[in-house]
């Protein structure tokens, strides 16, 4: 099978989905439950998906933060809107499906609205851990199919797709929709202990959003989340915290890349370009713009 992906290179995803959609209560619900979720404090956190670096202040108890997005526009409206914060930031343009850090760089990840784009997550699932040290936090959100909406639409027969089977099932192109049960099953596959399930947006509901203040709703939504979510999830949107296992190793001083392409991580970092020397590679991945480009070699 080829490899389908979502890009959104070139798009205006953060301005006009998020600052001009009427979403400040998704955001803000998003931002309640990671508050909870993420440690109180970290080394170096990996954030997949970034796009325009919406999440990226949440992060600062680490000390450093690399933003990773497979689109190059999305890293560059990242920079601009949070500079390199006197390097703490790091900004990556890669493949989750190969990513180029060493292994055991990490000792936290979140990947936030990104699964549903994948269409094989498990393969990114094992990518994903092997960049984390033993003992990381990984922060995964998920759309969920078992969603009240879905459940109500199904028993009239407005939907087709039952939302209670465990395959994940593609709404429109490229957006996947998957079930809770299957995501911890995905997670356990991939060498990590789910320890703490939290829903979100459970009032996703634009007369809702439009009568009712952002404020109340916000904490209702925390207040539902915070009490019944390892019991049930009806929401349309589910945050998984979950627990690297003690396999693996932890990167030494100096390493931080490693090539896409080959694997190897006989690289060297330059002014201009992130070089692989593993003998019948050799590619070269460019730093553009302050923004490390592993998608395009030269």
């Amino acid at each position: 099978m080829t490899q389908r992906y979502c890009d959104y290179e070139g798009s205006d995803y953060q301005s006009v989905f998020w600052e001009e959609g009427g979403r400040a209560y998704e955001d803000r619900a998003e931002r309640a439950v990671l508050k909870d979720l993420l440690p109180k404090s970290g080394k170096r956190m990996l954030e997949l998906g970034a796009g325009a670096g919406r999440l990226t202040n949440e992060f600062h108890m680490f000390d450093e933060v690399v933003l990773m997005d497979y689109s190059f526009t999305q890293m560059q409206q990242a920079r601009a809107r949070l500079g390199d914060a006197n390097g703490r930031y790091k900004f990556v343009a890669a493949d989750v499906y190969s990513l180029p850090f060493a292994a055991g760089l990490f000792d936290a990840a979140q990947m936030v609205r990104v699964i549903h784009h994948l269409e094989e997550p498990d393969a990114p699932m094992a990518q994903i851990r092997s960049v984390l040290q033993p003992n990381s936090t990984f922060i995964l959100e998920f759309a969920n199919k078992q969603n009240l909406k879905a459940m109500l639409r199904y028993a009239f027969g407005k939907q087709d797709w039952s939302p209670y089977t465990l395959e994940q099932v593609e709404f429109v192109e490229m957006n996947f929709d998957f079930h809770p049960k299957s995501v911890k099953a995905l997670l356990k596959d991939a060498a990590f202990d789910v320890k703490t399930i939290r829903p979100v947006s459970h009032f996703r509901f634009g007369p809702l959003k439009r009568n009712l203040p952002t404020g109340l709703l916000v904490n209702l939504d925390y207040a539902i989340s915070s009490t019944t979510g390892n019991m049930f999830q009806v929401s349309p949107s589910v945050f998984v915290q979950s627990i690297a296992d003690k396999s693996g190793s932890v990167a030494s001083d100096g390493q931080f890349w490693r090539c896409p392409a080959c694997a190897s991580m006989n690289v060297t970092e330059t002014d201009s370009s992130v070089d692989c020397n593993a003998d019948g590679c050799g590619k070269q991945w460019p730093i553009r713009d302050g923004i490390y480009d592993f998608k395009t070699p030269l």
